[in-house]
């Protein structure tokens, strides 16, 4: 099975008292999928899962892996500090019936490209699972340089899928796709979406965004892939302005959007983000009433108190 289209990365959801909330994590899954998600990816780091303990990631992987229920198909998120917790994550993705596994390097391998090349042949022996490369730029990953990248995928089989978000991702992306060739089924964009067109223009496979314009980032492909070029570009015009907001204030962005769409109730993150004042949570509310004719959920119209 070949996967395509626009995979959103599912964010990690709490409770007021900083516990998991499994139904709103649920709620979400089933939110993507409602909005006509080709797939879905959990946990990345969109998910905070860095900020997740070992077995957090596990039961939360587990929770979206029931609650999708085989509808679309599951990338389990299985990057981590050490290859023996790269390889348990992808196992565990194995287990619930994932389609994929993405992966960074860790840090601790560092981007010559003999060490990475011989990590991600050791995660390929351990996990029987298709291989996603994610390849992000410091300090989240090691920013690979594409020669490193397609070695990798030259050389281990199981590595069949690429996320590029290294800058400049549109440039880099072509490249990649030609230095990988057929060693690579192909590779998606990253970066929450803001080079979309870019990146589907150079013959991306897909999107891996941030989940809280699902919607939008479905329309948009869909309207590239039947070549509606113009109507894809006035999406994403559309969208742009909040995901501009996104970039600087990331998780919080994507959790205030899905109260404010009626998907979840609480916004609380655990990485050190800035937080909105009040002109901040303004500006959403008028993005999002740019967008309201194409959501498939009514946003509420109201602004949030100030975090």
């Amino acid at each position: 099975m070949e996967l395509r289209g626009v995979f959103p990365v599912l964010p990690t959801l709490f409770e007021p008292n900083g516990q998991v909330d499994a139904n709103e994590v649920a709620a979400v899954a089933d939110f993507a999928v409602a909005c006509g998600a080709h797939g879905v990816v959990f946990p990345g780091v969109a998910s905070e899962f860095d900020f997740l303990t070992t077995e957090e990631r596990q039961s939360t992987l587990q929770l979206v892996a029931e609650t999708i229920a085989g509808r679309v198909p599951l990338i389990v998120g299985a990057s981590g500090d050490t290859t023996d917790a790269v390889a348990g994550f992808a196992e565990l993705g194995a287990e619930v019936g994932a389609a994929a596994a993405m992966v960074m390097a860790p840090a601790a391998i560092g981007s010559t490209a003999s060490l990475v090349t011989s990590f991600f042949e050791d995660i390929a022996a351990r996990a029987p699972l298709p291989i996603l490369l994610q390849n992000a730029p410091p300090p989240v990953g090691s920013g690979l340089s594409i020669e490193t990248i397609g070695k990798v995928a030259r050389q281990v089989a199981n590595v069949r899928y690429a996320k590029e978000e290294a800058p400049p991702t549109g440039q880099r992306l072509s490249r990649l796709l030609d230095s990988a060739g057929t060693s690579l089924t192909g590779v998606f964009g990253g970066a929450g979406a803001r080079y979309a067109i870019d990146e589907l223009n150079r013959g991306a496979l897909g999107l891996m965004p941030a989940v809280e314009l699902t919607d939008v980032h479905v329309a948009m492909y869909q309207a590239h892939r039947k070549g509606e070029h113009e109507r894809a570009r006035g999406l994403y015009a559309r969208s742009l302005p909040l995901l501009l907001i996104q970039a600087i204030f990331r998780m919080r962005l994507t959790k205030e959007v899905l109260v404010r769409r009626g998907v979840i109730h609480n916004t609380g993150v655990r990485a050190p983000l800035p937080s909105f004042d009040a002109q901040d949570l303004r500006e959403i509310d008028v993005c999002l009433r740019d967008l309201e004719d194409l959501l498939v959920t009514e946003p509420v119209a109201r602004t949030t108190a100030v975090a």
